[in-house]
C-alpha cells in the first residue's frame, strides 16, 4: 500500500530539480559537518544523499508524527553515513541544522559518528553494519502486532554489510513471515574502506536476495525520477519483500573523491574543502559554525518514550514441596497463562525461538497464541535484535534460547540492544554446569559476567519453579531489559524449615531482594539458582555437626548492592561463601567483593565457582569433580573457619 507522498507514481521536472538541489545542499553539509570535525565518513554519505533526500521527503514521517504508530519507519543500517542522516533531517526541520552541522562529533552533542535513537526522527542507532534490517524486520512486525497495516519499512544500506551472516538470516525471516511492507534500499557504490567489493571480499547481491525470496529492482541511484519510481513500484508489490540496488559513486558530486576509497572514512583538509565546495558551488563557510561550536551546549539526551502495555499477571501457580520440575517447564506455564490473561489487541505479545522451543519451553505459548510466536530457525543474531526492535515498540517481546546462544553468541546484538534501550525479556535456559552430558562447548558459565558489562540489563536466576512463575510475571508487566537465568535439571521447591514452599502463596518477587533461606552464625553462604538446593544440603551436614550458617538466595546476583542490609548480616559473620554455577573470577563473587568494599569491617570471601570448562556427565558428578558439590562445599566451610581460628589465635 503506498503511503505519504509516495503515493504519486512519478515526479514532475520541477520536483526533480528540488530534490537535486537538496542533494547538492546536503553533500555541502556533510562535508562541513566532517571538515569541521576533523573525522567521519564523507564518501559513503555523499553516495547516499539521493537516497536520503528521495526517502525522506516522501515517506510518511515527519516531525509532527514521531510517536504515530502509523509512521513509515526508516532505518538506516551504515550508521557510519550519519553527515547524510543529519544533514538530510536537519533540512527536513527535525531539528537546527546549524546547531547539527556545529556540533557534528562533539562530546555531549547527540549527534555522534554513528547515529543514535536519541536524535529525533532516527528509528535505531546502528554502527555495528549487518543489523539494520534485523531491525527493520521487528519494526514491521510490531507494526502487524499492533494492528498497523498502512505503513512502510525502509532499510537503507551499504553494499558492504552485506556479507555480514545476519544480514542473510534477516531476508529468511523477512520472506517467511510475510514482511511484504519493507523494502531494502542498498547504496551500491562498490567500495568499502579497504578498497572495492570485489577486491575485499565478491558478492552477488541480486543472487542472494533472489534466493531468498525477495524481488529485486536495479537503479541508478543518482537518477531522482529512476529511484523514486523503483520505490513506487516496491511498494505497489504487496506479494514480497523488495530490494532497491541502488548504483551509487561514492563521493558523489566532488570530482576527486569520486570512486576514492580513501574517503570512505577520512575528512578532508582546509584546501581539499574549498577546492570541493567551489565544485558544488556552494560557500566555503566553515567560521560560523566555528563559533557555534565553541560555544556549545547540550541538554540531556532523551530516548523515546515508550507506552508500556497494562499486562495482567494473573494468578500465579504455586508448586508444592512434592512437586519435581524444572525451572524450565515453570517459565514455560507462566508464559502460557500470561497468553491467556491478556487480550493480544491491548497487550500483545512476541515470542521468539530458535529451533528449541520444546526444550525451552515456549511451544506452550505458541499454543495459545500462534500468531505472536516466531519461529527463527537457527538464526540467533538476527532474532536478538529483531527481538529487541520489537520491544522497543512497547510490545511484550519474550526470546528463549540456549545460555551459550542467547547470550554469549548473540553478545554484541545485545549491546545494541542496550544502547538503543530496548525493553527485552531474554529467557535463557541451559545455564552452567546444570547442562551436564551436552558438555563444556554448551555449559554457559559466564553469562553474568557479559551481562554485567550492558548498563540497561538486569539479570534474575530464580532459586525454583515457584520463583520463576513469579519471576516471569513479574519482568511481562514492565518495560526495561530483563535477562531471566535457568539450568537444565529438575530442581527441589525450596522450602523453609517446617517443610512449606518458601516462595509460596503470599510470595512477591522484589527485583535486588536477597532471601535469608536458613540461619546461623559461623557463615553465611550465598547462592542463586541450581545452587540453592545444594547449599540447603550442605547447611544439613554442617547443622549436624553444630555448625550453623546463614544460606541466602540471591536472585539478582549482579545488583547484591540494592539489599546491603543482607550483605552485611553475612559481614557479621565474618565469613562469606560465594556459591554459583559460573565463572567464579565474574559471577556472584565479584559483585560481593565490591559491596564488601563498601563495609569498613573486615571479613573472609570465599569464592566457589566454576574454575574450568566442565567435563560432559551428570551434573552432580561434574560439580563434584569441579569442588563444586554439598560435601565440597562442608568441607570449604570446615577448613577455612580452622584457618581463620589459627590465625585469630596466632
Amino acid at each position: 500500500m503506498l503511503t505519504g507522498k509516495f503515493a504519486q507514481k512519478s515526479l514532475t521536472p520541477e520536483e526533480i530539480q528540488t530534490l537535486n538541489e537538496a542533494s547538492r545542499q546536503v553533500r555541502g553539509d556533510i562535508l562541513r559537518m566532517t571538515t569541521l570535525a576533523g573525522c567521519g565518513h564523507p564518501g559513503g554519505s555523499m553516495s547516499s544523499a539521493d537516497i536520503y533526500v528521495t526517502v525522506w521527503s516522501h515517506a510518511n514521517i515527519s516531525p509532527d508524527n514521531l510517536a504515530d504508530p502509523a509512521r513509515d519507519r526508516i532505518v538506516v543500517s551504515h550508521g557510519h553515513t550519519s553527515p547524510g542522516v543529519y544533514a538530510v533531517l536537519g533540512r527536513r526541520g527535525f531539528f537546527d541544522l546549524k546547531q547539527a552541522i556545529a556540533t557534528f562529533r562533539l562530546a555531549g552533542s547527540p549527534l555522534e559518528g554513528h547515529i543514535e535513537r536519541s536524535v529525533p526522527g532516527v528509528e535505531w542507532s546502528t554502527g555495528n553494519l549487518g543489523q539494520g534490517l534485523s531491525a527493520g524486520c521487528g519494526f514491521a512486525l510490531s507494526s502487524r502486532l499492533k494492528g498497523v497495516r498502512s505503513n512502510h519499512i525502509f532499510v537503507l544500506m551499504s553494499d558492504g554489510e552485506q556479507s555480514k551472516g545476519q544480514v542473510a538470516e534477516s531476508r529468511r525471516f523477512a520472506k517467511k513471515f510475510r514482511l511484504n511492507n519493507l523494502t531494502v534500499i542498498v547504496d551500491f557504490n562498490k567500495i568499502q574502506i579497504s578498497g572495492t567489493t570485489d577486491e575485499v571480499m565478491p558478492q552477488r547481491l541480486r543472487e542472494n536476495y533472489e534466493a531468498d525470496g525477495w524481488r529485486v529492482l536495479e537503479v541508478d541511484g543518482h537518477d531522482i525520477q529512476a529511484l523514486f519510481e523503483a520505490i513506487v513500484e516496491a511498494q505497489q508489490d504487496e506479494s514480497t519483500p523488495v530490494a532497491i540496488l541502488a548504483h551509487t559513486t561514492i563521493g558523489k558530486g566532488v570530482s576527486f573523491m569520486e570512486g576514492t576509497p580513501t574517503y570512505h572514512g577520512k575528512a578532508l583538509n582546509a584546501e581539499e574543502f574549498e577546492k570541493a565546495m567551489a565544485e558544488l558551488n556552494l560557500p566555503a563557510d566553515l567560521s560560523e559554525y566555528q563559533v557555534l561550536r565553541k560555544k556549545a551546549t547540550f541538554e540531556a539526551i532523551r530516548f523515546p518514550e515508550v507506552s508500556w502495555p497494562a499486562v495482567t499477571t494473573g494468578a500465579p501457580r504455586v508448586y508444592q514441596p512434592d512437586t519435581m520440575t524444572d525451572n524450565r517447564s515453570a517459565y514455560g506455564a507462566a508464559l502460557a497463562d500470561l497468553a491467556e490473561a491478556n487480550d493480544p489487541a491491548s497487550a500483545p505479545f512476541a515470542v521468539f525461538d530458535c529451533d528449541l522451543a520444546s526444550s525451552v519451553k515456549t511451544n506452550g505459548f505458541a499454543k495459545v497464541r500462534p500468531e505472536q510466536f516466531f519461529e527463527s530457525g537457527v538464526q540467533e543474531h538476527s532474532t536478538a535484535t529483531t527481538a529487541g526492535a520489537v520491544s522497543a515498540d512497547g510490545i511484550v517481546t519474550f526470546f528463549s534460547d540456549f545460555g551459550v546462544f542467547g547470550v554469549d553468541e548473540t553478545y554484541n546484538q545485545h549491546r545494541l540492544n542496550d544502547i538503543n534501550h530496548t525493553n527485552l525479556k531474554l529467557v535463557c535456559t541451559h545455564n552452567g554446569l546444570d547442562v551436564g552430558e551436552d558438555g563444556k562447548t554448551h555449559q554457559c558459565i559466564d553469562y553474568l559476567g557479559l551481562l554485567s558489562n550492558l548498563f540497561t540489563f538486569r539479570a534474575i536466576i530464580p532459586a525454583d519453579p515457584n520463583q520463576t512463575d513469579r519471576v516471569i510475571r513479574f519482568i511481562a508487566s514492565r518495560p526495561g531489559n530483563y535477562f531471566v537465568g535457568m539450568g537444565r535439571s529438575k530442581v527441589p521447591v525450596v522450602t523453609r524449615e517446617d517443610g512449606s514452599p518458601y516462595f509460596g502463596e503470599d510470595y512477591i518477587f522484589e527485583y535486588g531482594r536477597i532471601e535469608r533461606l536458613r540461619d546461623g552464625d559461623k557463615g553465611a553462604i550465598y547462592c542463586y539458582g541450581a545452587m540453592v538446593p545444594r547449599a540447603l544440603q550442605a547447611w544439613e551436614a554442617l547443622k549436624s555437626q553444630n555448625i550453623l550458617v546463614k544460606v541466602f538466595n540471591v536472585p539478582c546476583p549482579l545488583d547484591v548492592h540494592l539489599d546491603m542490609e543482607k550483605i552485611e548480616e553475612g559481614a557479621e559473620t565474618g565469613l562469606l561463601i560465594s556459591y554459583e554455577d559460573h565463572n567464579r573470577n565474574s559471577g556472584l563473587g565479584v559483585s560481593l567483593s565490591m559491596a564488601l568494599c563498601n563495609l569498613a569491617k573486615p571479613v573472609k570471601l570465599v569464592r566457589v565457582g566454576v574454575h574450568t570448562y566442565g567435563h560432559s556427565g551428570k551434573p552432580d558428578a561434574i560439580m563434584a569433580d569441579m569442588g563444586m558439590g554439598p560435601e565440597a562445599l562442608v568441607k570449604v566451610i570446615q577448613a577455612t573457619r580452622a584457618t581463620m581460628a589459627e590465625e585469630e589465635n596466632a
